[in-house]
């Protein structure tokens, strides 16, 4: 019996696990315009059918103000709004928030934990959309296997809202 509970520890810390984190970099450039506004932004992950797997962040103006409340805008975020967004009631816990200044914006996730949950192996997208007030729209997708079997660095750039969006993966 003493043997059993002395190598129950080591058999533990061998046994391999499925825990990784996500890290994902959105940049937000600095446009020089005369009426410049924060853009929303929305970061999900979406399956190969384009169904969303997990909302990661929307960030939205969170006070009133005289052109109305944040959620009066979201739907400028026309691909996620169309792919599951209006069925959010916002403040969603732990993925709404504020509006982000221009720069780099960073996300870190861990598997098991909200909102990335138990995401299932497979193929998938990080998917970034931007909306501006007197500005553009633009969306950029990374793709990505879940989980890394290996330490991943993989991103695309934008060319107007969105600057780099970096995604990395450790397992």
């Amino acid at each position: 019996m003493r043997r059993l509970l002395m190598t129950a520890p080591v058999l533990a810390l061998a046994t391999p696990t499925m825990a990784a984190d996500m890290n994902v970099t959105v940049t937000l450039p600095q446009l020089t315009v005369a009426e410049y506004h924060r853009p929303y932004v929305s970061v999900w992950i979406e399956r190969a059918d384009k169904s969303i797997a997990s909302q990661l962040a929307v960030w939205y103006a969170q006070k009133e103000s005289k052109e109305g409340a944040g959620t009066k805008w979201l739907p400028e975020l026309r691909l996620w709004w169309r792919h599951g967004g209006r069925d959010q009631q916002m403040p969603v816990d732990s993925v709404s928030g504020a509006t982000r200044p221009a720069g780099e914006q960073t996300l870190k996730f861990e598997s098991g934990k909200a909102p990335l949950g138990d995401l299932p192996a497979g193929k998938y997208e990080l998917v970034v959309e931007a909306a501006r007030e007197t500005g553009g729209r633009e969306v950029v997708r990374v793709p990505f296997e879940w989980p890394a079997a290996g330490a991943q660095h993989v991103g695309k750039s934008g060319s107007v809202e969105l600057g780099a969006v970096k995604l990395d993966l450790a397992p």
